[in-house]
């Protein structure tokens, strides 16, 4: 696969900035190469029309309590409270009983393969990142859909996960740390094909696990107001352009994580610690 252009943000990298501060200049010609704010985009959407429709085709299957268990963690996760959540409750208060077992497996089954697209659209921001040729369909497919069954089980227990199982918010912040480094460093893993030893994906896995809590700290203040607001101005329509935006900006948050850390992985000092193999090229 051709290096995609960088278009004219890396042109703009003056000859300087990257003769005295070179790893500055690496990092600007990085996120000019795999284009942050499009990959994100493009993630957030196919997150938004294949992986969360799966979510609640799978919960409106699921019993009661697993339907309260991903409540609290949309609650948890979004900082979501009180009228903001009842979008999220009307979808199974709605749910008819008939219809569900009526649609059976059959439409989760269809439900599952269309969020596959988001884990395509994930695969190619790591191989974009990481300067990879793009995988061989028949080598990823079941990559596709073993990313998306363990994220819909992540996403489940969320909850818990953010409170340490009911130690505290302190400890539950460091165990989602944890939790959310070992996912994005397993994603890296299995989605680039283990191309790339498990020691150099650790930089981004990292990133992507702090940055994504901090999102979600932030969230519990900034989307209580935005969603309300905007319900408020649009209906429950409001909802979904507020979430549809959380969506980018998270998807901002892990493409910059795995990006920086393919430059991390790289600097000389980390490269002989994480046993980096040398760059095919340079972005």
């Amino acid at each position: 696969m051709p290096e995609p252009e960088a278009g004219p943000l890396l042109r703009a990298v003056p000859g300087w900035m990257r003769k005295h501060t070179p790893l500055l200049g690496r990092l600007l010609e990085q996120l000019a190469t795999v284009r942050i704010l499009d990959c994100a985009t493009r993630l957030a959407a196919q997150a938004f029309l294949g992986a969360v429709p799966a979510v609640f085709v799978m919960a409106a299957l699921a019993p009661a309590w697993l339907q309260d268990q991903l409540i609290s963690s949309i609650r948890t996760t979004l900082g979501l409270q009180g009228a903001a959540l009842d979008p999220v409750r009307s979808v199974y208060s709605a749910t008819d009983p008939t219809a569900t077992v009526s649609t059976g497996w059959v439409g989760v089954v269809v439900t599952l393969l269309s969020a596959t697209a988001c884990s395509r659209a994930l695969q190619k921001t790591c191989e974009r990142s990481w300067h990879l040729r793009k995988a061989k369909a028949r080598v990823a497919a079941w990559r596709w859909v073993a990313w998306l069954v363990v994220w819909l089980i992540a996403l489940l227990f969320q909850g818990p996960v953010q409170t340490a199982f009911g130690t505290g918010r302190a400890a539950g912040f460091a165990l989602a740390v944890i939790s959310g480094t070992l996912l994005w460093w397993w994603t890296q893993h299995l989605l680039l094909g283990g191309r790339i030893p498990w020691l150099p994906l650790l930089p981004g896995a990292v990133l992507a696990g702090v940055g994504e809590q901090l999102l979600s700290l932030a969230s519990r203040i900034y989307m209580p107001h935005a969603v309300q607001r905007s319900m408020e101005q649009f209906g429950s329509l409001g909802s979904v352009f507020v979430l549809l935006s959380w969506l980018i900006m998270l998807f901002i948050v892990i493409t910059l994580a795995i990006a920086v850390g393919y430059v991390v992985a790289h600097e000389p000092l980390p490269a002989g610690w994480l046993r980096t193999p040398v760059a095919p090229s340079t972005p």
